[in-house]
């Protein structure tokens, strides 16, 4: 079986996945390119089809056993039909404001609310791949925290950005050249790369210095602010580059352009989109969703088959977990 061309416009979404139907034989494709094997016996061959069952459990012919096309994925021992999981994808992957479960609920027409909620955080829980690369390399990092809420209330995050050179710059320095005496400024020739977001527990030395070890690449340029925190870089392997800010926010714009604009870009769709209203046990998830779609912005459709969790096998939230808080997010388990 050939893999469908995925579709770039809603129209073309909603020609090629008009059905349940159409969305299992998509999975169908995916899991088994070349025709159903199975999982069992490795029997190769056109399985039993329970026609009562939307075609998502598919029997081997040899050895009778049955094979959802769902199991691995997010949408496993759902009962939300396939459709409106596929529907959820598309809007979360390629929304930039993204959705929130009123909306979500709204525009799908989902009776619960608690349905809608769960969905978005099962794929949520798709949006961070264990094996995740690091960032940096030849690009240098910026690296500094900003608080979510009040600073007495609020919740402490901690950001890593690339900060790259556009592909432009030459021509922007141009161009800008009478404008500004000197070409245009510096942070008007980057632009952000690859994005690292945590939930911290405070600006102390382990926990950010533990967040940039697992997230930036060793030997990296990384610069942060004169915070304490971040001395003990050079010895860890990094290129470090601080600078004492003070209350100049001139020199802050001009040394960390790009993660204060990951801030205050994360910031604003926090508020605009889910109104401030997330609880301290979900906000890493909502964390790996900006990343998720920050990092993908220039591509959103590739990402659809992987909140989806058909790209790595994914073990979802169950409802219980989510409401109660024993759930832990991928990446709150790596402070």
């Amino acid at each position: 079986m050939d893999r469908p061309k995925f579709p770039t416009t809603l129209p073309e979404f909603q020609q090629l996945f008009p059905d349940d139907l159409a969305c299992a034989k998509y999975l169908e494709t995916l899991r088994w390119p070349r025709g159903f094997i199975c999982p069992k016996c490795n029997h190769e061959g056109e399985p039993y089809r329970f026609p009562s069952r939307s075609s998502v459990v598919l029997r081997c012919r040899k050895c009778n056993v049955n094979t959802s096309l769902t199991s691995g994925t997010v949408m496993q021992s759902s009962h939300t039909a396939l459709a409106t999981w596929f529907w959820a994808a598309y809007l979360v992957t390629t929304q930039t404001p993204g959705q929130s479960a009123v909306q979500f609920q709204r525009q799908l027409g989902i009776s619960r609310y608690e349905t809608a909620f769960q969905i978005l955080h099962k794929l949520r829980s798709a949006m961070i791949r264990p094996d995740h690369d690091t960032i940096g390399g030849e690009h240098p990092v910026e690296v500094d925290e900003c608080m979510i809420g009040c600073r007495v209330r609020g919740h402490t995050i901690v950001g890593a950005v690339e900060a790259r050179i556009r592909p432009d710059a030459s021509k922007r320095t141009v161009k800008h050249r009478r404008k500004y005496d000197v070409g245009a400024p510096f942070r008007q020739l980057l632009y952000a790369g690859r994005v690292r977001l945590r939930m911290v527990e405070g600006r102390d030395e382990q926990s950010l210095l533990s967040f940039i070890k697992e997230n930036v690449t060793q030997r990296s340029a990384i610069r942060t602010d004169g915070f304490k925190s971040y001395r003990q870089l050079p010895h860890l392997g990094y290129k470090h580059h601080p600078l004492i800010l003070g209350n100049n926010a001139g020199l802050a714009d001009d040394h960390l352009p790009i993660i204060h604009l990951v801030f205050s870009n994360l910031k604003t769709w926090i508020l605009g989109t889910h109104h401030g209203a997330i609880q301290s046990q979900h906000l890493q998830a909502y964390l790996n969703e900006f990343t998720f779609r920050f990092n993908r912005r220039f591509y959103p459709m590739t990402s659809f088959n992987s909140v989806l969790g058909l790209a790595v096998k994914t073990v979802p939230p169950t409802y219980q977990q989510l409401y109660s808080g024993s759930w832990v997010h991928p990446s709150a388990g790596r402070r």
